[in-house]
């Protein structure tokens, strides 16, 4: 015969261990499931920088270094060769204009100039000549002119008396021949004399226009090989420093070589070497800023020249309105060279993150500052300073901006 058994309870100890169980594989699945699966690590937040985004003025600009330079800068060129004979100044000293530098000289050009004088004094004599010669057949020619028109009114007198004598029978026809060929001839002569005078008074006047034209080629020349000889003494073009002198008594100069420079110190210009990157954005007027003994000075670009070397064009930049007192030439100048307008903008402080993110993306803190995640973000103009956000970002965001080189690939970042 069957006995019923009593039911067994289980124990709980049992039971707790079997809701144990079941709860630690609950919370693997949900870790699985719905569980933060990004990778993290542990950062001191003494060893990094957190900046706030914001909102404000930016200027797009680029910094470049200048060096101070004259105004303005007049070089000495030897015009004519020759040996160093005199030096009146040496370099450092201050030249008023027209004060003499140096002197060449030139034993080629002395002979040159004494051969184009003679040529020039035989020249004129020539001339003088011609127009003595000239004057004194004129003066024949009125002579021989006078003679002729009185042989002429002499002949023309006989010649109508004889003409009333053979009509009356009281000379012969003979007689009266003789008279009428001899009026004739001289009538015929004064023409000759005179067509003679014309054409001798044509070639006179070109010979003395050939004559003049050549003396005066001669006397251009002359005076051409005189300012030559000037030329070897050379003087100050303008009133300055004579910053470099080239020169020593007895060496040899060839023309066009350089003997020095004279640097006008009224005023100063600076010049900047650019990259070439910016060449198509820096025009005539940009302006550019700098610091100095504790004051902020304007410059503006004056001239831009377009030669590239190295990778860098250069350009002149001229102070705008006071500049300081102490400047000197050759001294460095750090200057922000603006390249676009003053605009508001959403702002974010530089830094050694954009090396290896290259702004496409940032850690962005948490609002509790316990921890920071990624965020990608769009940057585009920058300066210096900051860079302009163009999305990801809104004001107030903290953003760490230090480098993320120990980093790794990490999605989150505890802060300690």
């Amino acid at each position: 015969m069957d006995r019923l058994l009593p039911k067994k309870k289980w124990p709980p100890k049992k039971i707790a261990s079997i809701l144990a169980v079941v709860l630690f594989f609950s919370l693997i699945i949900y870790y699985i499931v719905f569980g933060d699966k990004s990778s993290k690590l542990n950062v001191k937040t003494e060893r990094i920088t957190i900046s706030i985004v914001s909102e404000g003025a930016f200027s797009e600009f680029i910094p470049v270094v200048g060096n101070v330079m004259p105004i303005k800068t007049i070089y000495l060129d030897a015009t004519q060769g020759g040996q160093v004979e005199k030096i009146y100044l040496e370099a450092g000293s201050f030249v008023k204009q027209e004060d003499r530098i140096l002197k060449l000289s030139n034993t080629n050009l002395l002979l040159d100039i004494m051969y184009q004088e003679a040529q020039l004094i035989e020249a004129s004599n020539n001339l003088r000549s011609t127009r003595l010669a000239m004057e004194q057949n004129r003066l024949n020619l009125y002579s021989n002119l006078a003679e002729a028109d009185y042989q002429i009114r002499r002949l023309k007198r006989q010649y109508e008396r004889s003409q009333e004598l053979v009509a009356k029978g009281v000379i012969s026809q003979q007689e009266y021949e003789q008279v009428k060929d001899e009026y004739e001839y001289q009538v015929r002569r004064q023409k000759l004399t005179i067509e003679s005078q014309r054409q001798d008074s044509i070639f006179r006047e070109v010979q003395i226009a050939q004559l003049e034209s050549s003396v005066e080629r001669m006397q251009i020349n002359f005076d051409i090989v005189k300012e030559k000889l000037e030329n070897l003494v050379i003087k100050a073009p303008i009133t300055g420093l004579l910053t470099s002198l080239n020169a020593e008594i007895g060496q040899s100069k060839s023309p066009g070589e350089r003997l020095g420079q004279i640097d006008v110190l009224d005023s100063f210009k600076v010049r900047a070497a650019i990259d070439e990157h910016y060449i198509a954005r820096i025009e005539i007027g940009k302006k550019g800023t700098f610091d100095f003994a504790g004051d902020t000075y304007q410059l503006v670009v004056r001239k831009i020249y377009p030669e590239v070397s190295d990778g860098r064009f250069e350009t002149d930049l001229y102070f705008v309105g006071e500049k300081p007192v102490d400047i000197r030439r050759g001294q460095t100048l750090h200057i922000r060279l603006e390249l676009g307008d003053l605009t508001r903008a959403l702002l974010l402080a530089r830094g050694g993150f954009y090396q290896k993110t290259g702004g496409q993306w940032v850690y962005l803190v948490d609002e509790s500052g316990n921890f920071a995640t990624k965020r990608k973000i769009s940057l585009g103009r920058q300066n210096p300073q900051v860079f302009e956000v163009l999305d990801g970002l809104a004001e107030g965001d903290r953003v760490i901006t230090s480098s993320y080189d120990s980093f790794g690939d990490n999605d989150k970042l505890i802060l300690e």
